[in-house]
């Protein structure tokens, strides 16, 4: 049995238990009035009866509109002809229950208007409340569908916003982690070329920090404690690549296990040795401070450059960083300044915020 049909079993279930019940209540307070003779105990009696037997009129006149109303094609004037003869044959029935059925063979009295006249089969006055009564019923039945099936689409389109959005983060995660190894892998041959004693050493960081890429990354989140040492993998192998660089990583994390999505972070270092260290001449520096407390992240990346570094291959890293922290940590917040000398980034994210959870 599909999902969305048990969900409407069971909520179709319980509202004619409650329907049921309510009909019963206002039938059973009703009938001390006209049948004042009856015990309490007779005229609960009766009233579970008769409601049992109006459901078999009800419940295929609700699901015969609800079929018409979801399944028939034919539009305009036929459709609600459908409804009208469906109404009108239900409107017979529950007639037919109550005046040949109910009062001569449950209550044990002949039907009567107010008392004292036969009511007759089909009379206006009775004919219309038996026609408001179903039309209640149907009322109540169709709002609760309608309900469902609003919740049911609203949960798809939900559902679909995630799955999109979990799309585009893949994407954009798949935009990074080729770039960062086609540029290791070609500096990796350039050592081996000149037979750097380093060679090795700067493969056995690449396949670390791409074993994360490709099983760590592909979780939603990780633990910043993992995600930091990826981080220092990453920036080791630069610093196998650059002599010169300066890097100094200062780390104060109070809740090692604290989730966060993988490859948030890098991407300012990456971003940092690729516009910034890369084109700087002399002696270069990366500044990273990262600090959580109480659940609030503060990072800070600062990094030389160049006075004339290449503005627009900068400003399409960040427009990549900055659209995953949008999906991700939608209060997130971002400072980027750059300054003639060097570049500097502060990141702040607030765990205990549930809308970036």
């Amino acid at each position: 049995m599909k999902p969305d049909y048990q969900s409407k079993l069971r909520i179709h279930l319980l509202f004619w238990i409650f329907y049921y019940i309510l009909e019963a209540y206002l039938e059973f307070y009703w009938s001390r009035y006209r049948f004042p003779d009856f015990t309490w105990q007779l005229r609960l009696w009766n009233t579970l009866i008769l409601e049992l037997g109006y459901l078999l009129v009800k419940i295929p006149l609700a699901y015969s509109l609800l079929y018409v109303y979801e399944k028939v094609s034919v539009k305009g004037i036929f459709k609600y002809l459908f409804y009208i003869f469906i109404i009108i044959v239900a409107v017979l029935g529950h007639r037919f229950l109550t005046h040949f059925i109910i009062y001569p063979y449950i209550y044990g009295v002949e039907e009567t208007l107010d008392g004292k006249e036969n009511s007759g089969f089909i009379n206006g006055y009775v004919f219309f409340n038996s026609f408001m009564d179903l039309i209640f019923m149907v009322g109540l039945i169709f709002g609760v569908e309608i309900t469902r099936q609003k919740n049911i689409l609203k949960n798809q389109i939900s559902q679909l916003k995630s799955e999109k959005l979990d799309q585009e983060l893949t994407m954009l995660k798949a935009q990074i982690n080729p770039h960062f190894l086609f540029n290791t892998l070609n500096n990796i041959y350039g050592m081996a070329l000149k037979k750097a004693d380093e060679t090795p050493d700067v493969i056995l960081q690449l396949s670390k920090v791409m074993r994360y890429n490709i099983y760590e990354a592909a979780e939603k989140t990780i633990s910043i404690e993992k995600d930091l040492e990826n981080i220092k993998d990453f920036v080791q192998i630069q610093k196998i690549r650059y002599h010169h660089l300066i890097v100094n990583l200062k780390e104060n994390i109070d809740n090692p296990s604290q989730e966060i999505s993988p490859l948030i972070l890098i991407q300012f270092i990456e971003n940092a040795f690729k516009h910034g260290v890369s084109e700087s001449l002399g002696n270069s520096f990366i500044n990273i401070k990262i600090e959580l407390k109480k659940g609030i992240l503060t990072y800070y990346v600062e990094n030389s450059k160049e006075e004339k570094a290449h503005e627009y291959s900068t400003k399409i890293g960040f427009k990549n960083i900055r659209r995953q922290l949008e999906l991700l940590y939608p209060k997130h917040h971002l400072t980027v300044k750059n300054k003639d000398d060097r570049y500097i980034v502060q990141l702040i994210i607030d765990f205990n915020d549930t809308s970036n959870a």
